[in-house]
């Protein structure tokens, strides 16, 4: 009795912390949510419903501009990165001894442990030296930003790719090598099918981490390559409107869906395959 007794305080206590994380994680969420339907202009300060700020939104060309500009980069960024870093992987993984292997590693995987301010500083450095002695690039904007977004993903791609290649059973590529198949058919036809969640995980982290920053493109943007999350800092010191809260509730509806529905698909599929 006292066993049981024990044993239920235990399950009591761990689902009381457990929903305590949950609402201390998705309470602010939760918060922002219901103030973008705030009528008043202060955030702070509730005076009844409105739509008018999702309204705003829309209509206001200088933020639109800088979401699209955002998802734009974070799509190549996140391309880029994990193209090398698959490249990268295979490097590491699959050619055990050449020299500076372990530099290589080093330099791929540097920027996991780097501040970012040192990142997006030593960046900026490189871009003004390059132009002064080679010209290029004339002026900072989308294209360095895409630049050092690529450089700092892709030591996250390359971390998630190689392990899940690392664990791979290398011997079903050697039969396909042995059936007669060129490597990099191979590659294309067994390795890649094999490690396609980790790649398609590598591309989400990596969108997310661009999408997300805001010390890095600070340091390497120019005139007219705003992102999104600089577009918000900068608003910030001048007073947060509604209309941030409104841009944050579809981006976390659009997550939610997202989410949802990869979780849903995944769960048929799953069926499926058990029926089979």
């Amino acid at each position: 009795m006292i066993d049981s007794t024990a044993a239920g305080k235990r399950i009591s206590l761990s689902n009381g912390i457990f929903w305590l994380g949950i609402f201390f994680l998705y309470a602010p969420m939760l918060v922002l949510i219901v103030y973008s339907f705030n009528e008043s202009r202060l955030v702070t300060v509730w005076s009844g419903w409105s739509v008018k700020w999702y309204a705003e939104l829309f209509n206001d060309q200088q933020l639109m501009s800088a979401v699209l500009r955002s998802l734009e980069i974070a799509f190549y960024s996140a391309s880029a990165a994990v193209v090398l870093g698959l490249l990268a992987s295979i490097v590491i993984v699959r050619f055990h001894r050449f020299r500076g292997r372990t530099l290589f590693s080093g330099m791929i995987t540097a920027p996991l442990v780097m501040p970012d301010v040192i990142i997006g500083l030593s960046m900026l450095l490189l871009f003004v030296a390059m132009a002064q002695f080679v010209g290029w690039p004339a002026e900072r904007g989308l294209l360095t930003v895409w630049i050092a977004h690529t450089t700092f993903c892709l030591a996250y791609s390359t971390v998630v790719i190689s392990s899940r290649l690392r664990e791979m059973d290398q011997s079903l590529e050697e039969a396909a090598l042995d059936l007669g198949a060129t490597p990099v058919r191979a590659f294309l036809k067994v390795t890649l099918p094999i490690i396609s969640p980790a790649v398609l995980s590598a591309w989400l982290l990596s969108f997310t981490l661009s999408l997300d920053d805001v010390v890095i493109a600070s340091f390497v943007t120019g005139p007219g390559a705003t992102t999104l999350p600089i577009e918000v800092f900068s608003s910030v010191r001048l007073g947060v409107t509604p209309k941030i809260n409104a841009l944050a509730t579809i981006i976390i509806a659009l997550v939610s869906l997202a989410a949802f529905g990869s979780w849903y698909f995944t769960k048929k599929l799953e069926q499926s395959r058990q029926m089979h």
